[in-house]
């Protein structure tokens, strides 16, 4: 999902937002048991990427056909150097 958001909201805030109101949509539309995962990824674009960030969106079950979202999630945290232990980012 790729959102903009005023410099007043925390990206905390979006996401408890965003996992409510889809979760209740889920719930609503299917009455099936449904549960988010507890945490969440959240990143910048700038303004330059946001095509290719769109771009990229559009194409994302193809793009998960090869590769697992886990996948590409700890390929995208080792590219931008972000720390993390494996023990910690998934449920």
């Amino acid at each position: 999902m790729l959102v903009r958001i005023r410099p007043a909201q925390s990206s905390a805030q979006i996401a408890r937002v965003v996992k409510a109101n889809s979760s209740r949509w889920v719930h609503e539309k299917w009455n099936t048991k449904f549960a988010r995962q507890t945490g969440y990824g959240v990143f910048s674009v700038s303004e330059s990427n946001v095509a290719a960030v769109t771009k990229y969106i559009a194409d994302q079950e193809d793009h998960h056909q090869k590769h697992s979202f886990q996948e590409e999630f700890v390929a995208f945290l080792k590219k931008n150097n972000v720390a993390y232990d494996e023990r910690y980012i998934w449920d």
